[in-house]
């Protein structure tokens, strides 16, 4: 069985990534969050929730990056049990090396095989998309609802 071309086009990406910088796609999505932070961290919990991912996956990864000094783990000082996840030096200058060729990499995979129209209607799409998660994300689950 081939791969699909969306699974070589991620190939190809997470490929040139680990290449250009010796970041995984996972570490670049961690990094992202945590550089357009305020103070270039985060909670674990509010880093799970913004990468959609599992608690437990995100400190499984979190641990993974910290040996590679890539960020560190900082404690709370209004919940003793709650951390933050800060990105060091070593960290932005791996995703400051990543994002030019990250960038020129999704531009040729997507963005160049679309029209100015179908550029546009995808980012109405994704806006329509967004409005919807963000509506369903505060609404009551239909659990509770019964």
């Amino acid at each position: 069985m081939t791969a699909s071309p969306s699974n070589d086009s991620l190939a190809t990406l997470n490929r040139d990534m680990q290449a250009d910088s010796g970041l995984s796609n996972p570490d670049y999505q961690v990094l992202v969050v945590l550089t357009d932070s305020v103070e270039g961290r985060s909670r674990i919990s509010d880093l799970a929730v913004e990468l959609q991912w599992e608690r437990s996956r995100v400190s499984h990864h979190v641990a993974r990056m910290e040996k590679r000094d890539l960020v560190s783990r900082q404690g709370c000082p209004d919940d003793g049990r709650g951390a933050f996840v800060r990105i060091t030096e070593t960290g932005r200058a791996a995703i400051e090396r990543a994002a030019p060729g990250h960038v020129r990499a999704v531009r040729h995979l997507v963005f160049d095989a679309l029209t100015a129209d179908e550029v546009a209607q995808l980012g109405e799409i994704f806006h329509r998309l967004r409005s919807r998660v963000a509506r369903s994300a505060t609404a009551p689950s239909t659990a509770a609802r019964t």
